[in-house]
């Protein structure tokens, strides 16, 4: 991970995050079916420069290879993503710990997020490995709903 660095993401990357969003091995969505969802790189963008919503970017030599972002209001983590090169290297887990850390410190006792039910997809495993847990409900697009505690705010 010599070239590899992670930080803030900003309005500006939203539309690298686009494009990669459907470059994933598992759950790609084009950035068509994106904007026909609403998701656009000018509403992400607004969501981000508002403070709707806060993300993470790792980049690899200056180009974006994941990212993960959360909603403020909400505690929700909303996306993770990165590039199936990049796999098996920690970059998940480290831009997921950072949006947790991030929404935990704004006060968030409880953050949650929507994940693939089959438990043979690689976030199933993923997610429950470092402590999210199924809470029993479906989403409106038929995701298992999973929580998890941040630490620094204790439990519920």
């Amino acid at each position: 991970m010599r070239n590899m660095n992670s930080r803030l993401a900003t309005p500006d990357d939203i539309p690298a995050c686009l494009v990669l969003r459907g470059q994933t091995r598992e759950n790609a969505i084009s950035v068509e079916r994106l904007a026909a969802m609403g998701i656009t790189a000018e509403s992400w963008a607004d969501d981000v420069q508002s403070g709707v919503l806060t993300g993470y970017v790792c980049t690899d030599r200056q180009s974006i290879i994941g990212y993960c972002f959360g909603e403020n209001a909400s505690g929700e983590v909303v996306v993770l993503a990165h590039l199936p090169a990049y796999e098996n290297r920690g970059i998940g887990a480290l831009l997921l710990s950072l949006v947790v850390q991030h929404l935990g410190s704004a006060g968030h006792r409880r953050l949650f997020l929507g994940c693939a039910a089959d438990p043979t997809t690689r976030s199933h495993g993923f997610y429950r490995h470092l402590g999210w847990v199924p809470t029993g409900i479906l989403d409106s697009r038929g995701a298992e709903v999973l929580e998890f505690f941040p630490a620094s705010s204790g439990t519920a």
